[in-house]
This record gives C-alpha cells, sequence and structure tokens, in this order.
C-alpha cells in the first residue's frame, strides 16, 4: 500500500487496526521465525520504496520500487540492480496516491516478470518484463483503479489483479490481456476511512487469497472447476488486521502477514488466530510484502510514513518447517 495523502486518517486506523490485531500465544504447531538481519537498504529520496517481492531460484529477490517505477534485483548479500524502468507518465492521475507507482510482481517459471503499474493514465495495467528485454504492456487496466497485488495462474495463463480502489478482482488472460472483474462485492471494497480495499493477492491451493486493508480482513476466494474457473464465494478468513501483503509458510493455510501501519509482521493461523512475530525492533519500517523461500523469509519495508530518517529496506530471516 503506498503513502496516502492523508497520512493522518491512515496512521489513526493504524492505531484503531492495533487494538484488534493483540496477538494469542504461541501454538506448538506454529513455524518459528528468527535471526531476523536487514540484508539491503534503498534510497527513499529516490522513490525506492519496494512495494512487492517475487523470488528467483537462487534466493535472490525481484522487487518494484513503487516511487521509481522499477524492478531491482536484490541477491543475498544485498547487491542490488536495476532490471527494468517503466515509463514515466507526463501527468499521473492514480487514485488515491497522484503519482505513477510499480506495485505488485509476479514470476514465472521462464523467469518472466509481471508488473502492475498504476498511474490514472491508459499506461495503467500490466507489463511484462522478460529477461534481458524492456518492459511491455501486455495488458491495460482501467485508469481509474489501482491495480494492487497480482498472482499468475500458469495452469490457466492467466493474472489475477486485486484492484484497491475498485474492490475487485480481475482476471487478466495471457493470450488476450483483456481483463474481466473475476471476483466483487462489498468484501473487496475500500473503506471510507481508508480507502484501500483488495491489496494483497495470492493463489493457493485451488483459491486467490486476498487481503483488504481498509477492512482489516483476509479472505479466500474458491476457484471453480475447468481452465476458466469462476469466483466462488468469498471467505473470511482472518479479521481485525490491516495486511498489506502476505505469503503461506507452507502447504497449509497459515500465512505471515505484513501489517504496514503496524511496523510488524504477523504469524496468521487457518483458524483466523494470529501473533506477532517481527516488529520495528527487527527493522520493519511500513512492511509491504512478504515471501518464503526455503528456510528464509523476505520483508521489504517501504518507510512510507517514516516522520523522519526513513529507511526502506528488505529484511531476511529464518523459518523454521511448520506442522500445517
Amino acid at each position: 500500500m503506498p503513502r496516502l495523502p492523508r497520512l493522518a486518517a491512515a496512521v489513526a486506523a493504524g492505531a484503531a487496526f492495533t487494538v484488534l490485531a493483540m496477538g494469542t500465544a504461541v501454538s506448538a504447531g506454529d513455524p518459528t521465525v528468527s535471526d531476523p538481519r536487514v540484508v539491503a537498504h534503498f534510497a527513499f529520496a529516490a522513490g525506492q520504496t519496494p512495494e512487492n517481492i517475487a523470488l528467483e531460484p537462487d534466493g535472490s529477490a525481484d522487487l518494484t520500487f513503487a516511487y521509481a517505477h522499477q524492478v531491482a534485483r536484490v541477491d543475498r548479500n544485498g547487491a542490488t540492480r536495476i532490471l527494468a524502468t517503466l515509463p514515466a507518465v507526463t501527468n499521473p492521475q492514480t487514485p488515491n496516491i497522484g503519482a505513477a507507482i510499480a506495485t505488485g510482481i509476479a514470476r514465472a517459471h521462464d523467469g518472466t516478470l509481471y508488473v502492475a503499474y498504476a498511474t490514472g493514465t491508459a499506461e495503467t495495467g500490466i507489463w511484462r518484463v522478460s529477461p534481458g528485454g524492456e518492459p511491455e504492456q501486455i495488458a491495460q487496466l482501467p485508469a481509474d483503479g489501482l491495480p494492487n497485488g497480482i498472482a499468475l495462474d500458469e495452469k490457466c495463463d492467466r493474472i489475477f489483479v486485486a484492484d484497491s480502489v475498485r474492490g475487485v478482482v480481475w482476471s487478466v488472460p495471457l493470450a488476450t490481456g483483456v481483463p474481466a472483474v473475476w471476483a466483487s462485492g462489498a468484501a473487496l471494497e475500500p473503506t471510507a476511512e481508508l480507502p484501500f480495499g483488495a491489496n494483497g493477492l495470492k493463489v493457493h491451493d485451488g483459491a486467490v487469497w486476498v487481503s483488504n486493508t481498509g477492512r482489516g480482513t483476509l479472505l479466500r476466494i474458491p476457484i471453480g472447476p475447468g481452465r476458466e474457473g469462476a469466483a466462488g464465494p468469498v471467505e473470511t478468513r482472518a479479521t481485525g488486521l490491516a495486511i498489506d501483503d502476505f505469503a503461506f509458510t507452507g502447504h497449509g493455510d497459515t500465512v505471515l502477514a505484513a501489517l504496514i501501519l503496524e511496523d510488524a509482521l504477523e504469524l496468521v493461523r487457518p483458524d483466523g488466530s494470529h501473533r506477532t512475530v517481527l516488529t520495528a525492533a527487527d527493522g520493519l519500517t511500513n512492511p509491504t510484502s512478504v515471501a518464503v523461500h526455503a528456510k528464509n523469509v523476505y520483508v521489504p519495508s517501504a518507510a512510507y510514513f517514516a516522520p523522519s530518517n526513513p529507511d526502506p529496506n528488505l529484511l531476511l530471516a529464518r523459518i523454521s518447517k511448520n506442522k500445517d
């Protein structure tokens, strides 16, 4: 979730969610997160605010730098290089933001990266970055929306996109690039107090999972049978958590969720109970997304709301095997 112009409202909402997000005790089946360390620091003034993450097979992290509208790769030692820069937009009109921002990112098995770009113009949509190639727009989404988290469903050759302003999930076929609303309804919509609805998105175990930041919920939407796979009824799996993005810890339904307004990483169990596993004391400053690879968890922090000396960074920690 990028920086809001109405910062005071966002902070107030965050304070309210803090009251709701009191964690429960450690469960015997929980994975453990340990040894957190910041492996890379980025330049806030240059727009290097890491918004979303995809992982390479070797454990390198591909990040979107929201306000620089760039894609960067960070290796396990913290060395950073820019892979691509999305085209500048002369007069961006992105809802809630005003600036052009790179948001979600997903990686195909062949190394192709797909990036969501929100500009408030015709450049709003999904962009493809082939290995060694230039960014190419493959789908146009409505300029009055805000495409945010994305997930690639390679079995059906489509990309799911969470739209935080329109409060819908789009389905974008790779073959045509013509988007269609896949899921909609009040559960996905933003609120007046915090105008970011559907935000983080993952495809997991026959369903699309979506966080709604404004409503403080984690949702599961079953994918119907067949290649078209229509959306089933929306299920609420957790409440009281202003989640930006999240990642599954294994094959089950336990997730690690980035709480952007609370500088925290939360472990959310399948029954919706949860506890905090990382905080600002570990180096988090407005964490925006999460990824898990082998025995490691990655957490980018964008420092959107840091009052002074902002430190956007990438944190790496160890994660144990969970039992779900």
